[in-house]
């Protein structure tokens, strides 16, 4: 009986080692505690890149919805990914903003997880929203002639639910196998918000099978997405080829410019973010690419759509037109 005394005594001590963990009720973001300085500063950054945010996609937004001639499908996308964009911003930099303004760091394990939840939402459906318009824009140039016919409302609105069903399924996937896990302590996140890598290096338990999960659907969002968006840009360069005047090519790739540029940032940041080597990995690095996609690009969106973009210009004037006249009587 005597060899088994010292494993009863560990067992023992395990137990008792278990017992003095005590569970996370809340986490601290301490992203900011390596700038106090700057603190004003980045408050009025962060507020004015925000208000630009909510302005520029909730204006697109309206304007589509006031002007006739941008109920098409490919502004009916668009209208969904800027509302996707304004709800993306508005997850993260208000509680960026109390914690600046406020200097209270905690977040309780509830909130934590509720971010975490709807920042996956968003940032999956923007994934699927953006091969869908890749699909549209296909579609368009493939069989212009047939394009109403086959992006009728009720295609365009199963599309949309796809593309929403797949995010929120995706973020209750990732947030239930993140948010099972155990945390005992420490409890500070060096970074800005509820992000999944901090996250995962504060539990306590074995995240083996859970970083498994996480890694392949993650994985499979973003790597599926872009290959359908690849796939359809490369019908899209067959189909302009073929065309056999210099104005129809530069038309044609001019409609699908701004899609493609906005593919470009949000996947390449994810991508850089997500998908990179950990061995390659530079948490200051992180945090400058976190707040690229979340606050930056969200920004830049509307501009980039509204940019170069005939229609939405003159919509845009007609509206400011018709408030003028309004006003003068």
């Amino acid at each position: 009986l005597m060899p088994l005394f010292p494993l009863y005594n560990q067992a023992i001590v395990e137990s008792m080692a278990e017992q003095n963990h005590t569970t996370v009720t809340e986490f601290i973001l301490i992203g900011f505690t390596d700038h106090p300085k700057l603190v004003v500063i980045l408050f009025l950054v962060f507020l004015s890149f925000y208000l630009i945010t909510l302005m520029g996609n909730m204006g697109m937004v309206l304007l589509i919805r006031l002007d006739s001639r941008l109920h098409t499908p490919m502004y009916f996308f668009l209208s969904h990914l800027s509302l996707l964009d304004a709800c993306y911003s508005s997850v993260i930099v208000p509680q960026i903003l109390v914690t600046l303004v406020t200097g209270r760091t905690s977040i309780s394990y509830n909130s934590c997880a509720t971010q975490f939840f709807f920042f996956t939402v968003c940032a999956a459906t923007e994934c699927f929203m953006l091969a869908v318009m890749a699909y549209d824009r296909y579609i368009a140039v493939s069989n212009p002639l047939l394009y109403s016919s086959a992006m009728t409302l009720g295609t365009r609105w199963c599309l949309v639910a796809g593309a929403y069903g797949g995010g929120v399924s995706g973020a209750i996937i990732r947030t239930a196998c993140t948010f099972t896990l155990s945390f005992c302590g420490p409890n500070q996140i060096n970074f800005f918000f509820c992000d999944l890598p901090p996250l995962l290096q504060l539990s306590c338990s074995d995240t083996t099978t859970s970083q498994i999960l996480i890694i392949f659907f993650g994985n499979f969002v973003i790597l599926a997405n872009a290959l359908v968006i690849l796939v359809s840009y490369l019908f899209i360069i067959r189909a302009t080829l073929n065309v056999k005047s210099v104005g129809g090519r530069a038309k044609t790739f001019s409609t699908c410019a701004s899609h493609l540029t906005a593919v470009m940032l949000f996947f390449g940041t994810l991508i850089f973010m997500y998908l990179r080597s950990n061995s390659g990995k530079s948490l200051e690095e992180d945090k400058v690419v976190s707040v690229f996609y979340t606050v930056v690009i969200p920004m830049l969106n509307p501009i980039i759509y509204s940019l170069r973009n005939k229609e939405v210009n003159a919509a845009f004037r007609k509206i400011i037109n018709r408030f003028q006249v309004s006003k003068e009587m």
